[in-house]
């Protein structure tokens, strides 16, 4: 009788961490397919995936599920996408893509390449006002243009420069952003990889923009009913991404954050077959990506008042393999951290814990700033890390070994 009391102690303790990783693995896979265009705004894949979540979360045997609607205003590439240098036809989204709040451009314009040597910015307007130069894209460096970005903001402004336009390098692979896609500059701003444009005199350009004005997007909110209901634990993740450069290019967004969203999914199938003692809600956020638009929306209008939230998960790109997890944790969070420090050392999970600094980095953010205790996941600095907002994100690269080890830091948190 006692050996069978042991073996059945130890079969509740399996249960109790019954991390799901082929459900995690199937939901990845589908967010990060075709079928959702990288779940951005102008092709509607953001909200398809929504849909998707609604029925996952349901199947996962939750309580409670609410579309929390809200509107974005944002810049977006879903045209015509190509680019020529000195007649070299050069990949979208590999060799170039477009600045978030670039405008749309369409055209052949020769280059003016920096002088970064010898640089003096009355030179520069003086030779971008020379005939030979007239409408040409300016092609530098961005940490160069970053450094004197006074400058190179007058060559973005209609009026203040006879330019047509910017050209920032950037080392390969070129990344893709969208946070500050909430307005679109005068000028077109394109960023290539160095190779492309060393040497080049001329380039042709056919990119067509879309700004999105008051567009729809959703937070998809589940929720599992505990025993007490005066607190709850909150987990969340985004699942929007960049959507499409081009008509035929898409980031697929496996690990970012795919990879993050199905970690709430399986969590949320966890807690509606092991019934916690507190609440629990699984908040699928859209609008990430740009400038934590959902996540700012719901702490603007909580369904849940935000004094009653016990700690906060936000788990963003965890489809890697670092050994180190890196974490930033809220101020009203810190009291309770050295009971993560102590999880992962029981349970061996990761090396260490890396705690950086708070930044406005991910849908944590907005709670942190308001008092909440919270932390955020995210696994840096693996194997499928360089990948993240480039075309290459997708199902091939993105890995598998932080998905267990995050899922019992957070549960085993709860446990104590």
């Amino acid at each position: 009788m006692k050996k069978i009391f042991v073996l059945l102690l130890a079969l509740a303790a399996l249960q109790l961490n019954a991390q799901d990783l082929p459900h995690f693995k199937k939901v990845v896979k589908e967010l990060s397919s075709a079928k959702y265009q990288g779940r951005g705004y102008a092709k509607g894949g953001a909200n398809k995936a929504g849909k998707y979540l609604e029925k996952e979360f349901r199947k996962a045997g939750v309580d409670e599920i609410t579309l929390q609607p809200f509107t974005i205003n944002i810049n977006t590439f879903c045209g015509k996408a190509e680019m020529w240098a000195d007649g070299k036809k050069l990949r979208t989204g590999v060799d170039y893509s477009m600045r978030e709040y670039s405008p749309g451009v369409h055209g052949e314009f020769p280059v003016y390449h920096v002088d970064t040597l010898n640089f003096n910015a009355d030179g520069l307007f003086e030779d971008l006002a020379k005939p030979e130069n007239a409408g040409c894209l300016v092609c530098c460096d961005f940490w160069f243009t970053y450094r004197h970005r006074e400058v190179f903001s007058r060559l973005q402004k209609a009026g203040e420069c006879p330019n047509g336009g910017l050209i920032y390098t950037w080392e390969a692979p070129i990344k893709f952003f969208k946070a500050y896609g909430e307005k679109v500059v005068d000028k077109p701003i394109i960023w290539v990889t160095p190779e492309a444009m060393e040497g080049v005199k001329r380039v042709k350009v056919n990119v067509d923009n879309e700004f999105l004005s008051n567009y729809e997007l959703f937070n998809v909110i589940a929720k599992v009913e505990g025993a007490r209901h005066d607190s709850c634990y909150v987990f969340t993740a985004h699942y929007d991404h960049l959507g499409n450069m081009g008509k035929k290019v898409f980031y697929p967004g496996a690990n970012d954050n795919a990879s993050g969203t199905a970690a709430i999914v399986t969590l949320a199938e966890h807690y509606a077959k092991n019934r916690p003692q507190y609440d629990m809600y699984f908040v699928a956020f859209s609008g990430e990506d740009a400038n934590l638009r959902g996540s700012t929306y719901f702490v603007e209008h909580p369904i849940v008042p935000l004094s009653q939230i016990k700690y906060l998960f936000n788990i963003d790109m965890i489809g890697d393999d670092n050994p180190v997890q890196y974490c930033e944790v809220s101020d009203a969070g810190m009291s309770q951290y050295p009971k993560f420090e102590q999880v992962n050392a029981e349970q061996q999970l990761f090396e260490k814990l890396d705690r950086g600094a708070l930044a406005a980095n991910s849908d944590h953010y907005p709670f942190a700033i308001r008092g909440v205790p919270c932390i955020f996941l995210e696994n840096q600095e693996g194997s499928a890390f360089p990948h993240y907002h480039t075309p290459a994100d997708n199902f091939k690269t993105v890995r598998f070994e932080s998905y267990e080890p995050v899922f019992k830091l957070v549960t085993g948190f709860i446990d104590k």
